[in-house]
């Protein structure tokens, strides 16, 4: 079992868990492989909207993730692989200062994700996955819900085209995320159309999907990032997908897993 989607103690928006707890419940629920995907800092120039401004990882602690990762692997080297990485979001118009930690930072990881968490309205910015609150309030902002699918699912390809440099992720993180609050804000009748366009241009740049279990998890989701059909859709079309728990306390370790298709995953 490989788990390419793990978060740390230093995830500010997260729990204290060690990196030793999580990687013990790994290695009792039988897994191969975990990668540790922590938020990495947001660029310096973006202001985080969400209050608590914890969205990603303080800058000042990424030398210590590394360190404290490395030091995992050497310990757990006969029970399990352990990678580092990096969940890096894609922000609109941030590309050169992504692209400029990228070049420092990448050489450390041994994987890593992109992801869409933030989307710009008329004049602010909004991290859809925050709150129902925030949520309404971009769709209001954007214009109604079907312009805000659009436009996550065209931010999702603008990442995939976006210059990040050498080390840019190959990954695409939870790609319906979009979807996260839907039984609030039922997902516009075009949405698979969106998803299923954007499946296609994952196939053809040579991606790979985050086939991710938090969803399930949450009381307005109730679903996998992608959910079933569309996993099995982006398997038949030679997309590889990585299960990723997601996990933000080492309790959440295969979260999700019984709503996985596991013969669709790329171990």
């Amino acid at each position: 079992m490989r788990d390419g989607h793990v978060h740390s103690p230093y995830c500010p928006h997260g729990t204290t868990d060690s990196l030793k707890s999580y990687i013990e419940k790994a290695i009792q629920s039988g897994y191969h492989s975990l990668t540790f995907t922590e938020h990495a800092p947001l660029p310096p120039s973006f202001s985080d909207p969400v209050p608590e401004k914890d969205s990603g990882m303080n800058s000042k602690k990424i030398d210590d993730y590394f360190t404290d990762i490395e030091k995992m692997k050497e310990n757990y080297k006969k029970d399990i692989i352990i990678q580092k990485g990096l969940e890096v979001d894609y922000i609109e118009g941030f590309e050169e200062e992504t692209k400029h930690f990228l070049d420092i930072y990448g050489p450390h990881m041994d994987d890593s994700i992109l992801s869409v968490h933030f989307l710009k309205g008329k004049n602010n910015w909004y991290c859809i996955d925050y709150s129902p609150e925030m949520y309404r309030a971009s769709m209001e902002d954007i214009g109604s819900n079907d312009h805000l699918y659009q436009k996550y699912f065209q931010t999702l390809k603008k990442s995939i085209l976006s210059d990040l440099g050498e080390f840019k992720p190959k990954r695409i993180g939870h790609m319906t995320l979009v979807k996260k609050f839907h039984h609030l804000f039922p997902a516009p009748e075009q949405w698979k159309e969106y998803a299923v366009d954007f499946l296609e241009f994952v196939k053809s740049n040579d991606f790979s999907l985050d086939y991710n279990g938090a969803g399930t998890k949450k009381p307005h989701c109730k679903e996998t990032y992608p959910p079933l059909n569309l996993a099995r859709r982006a398997s038949s079309m030679g997309i590889p997908l990585i299960y990723g728990s997601d996990a933000h306390k080492s309790s959440a370790i295969t979260q999700g897993l019984d709503d996985i298709d596991e013969k669709l995953l790329t171990f």
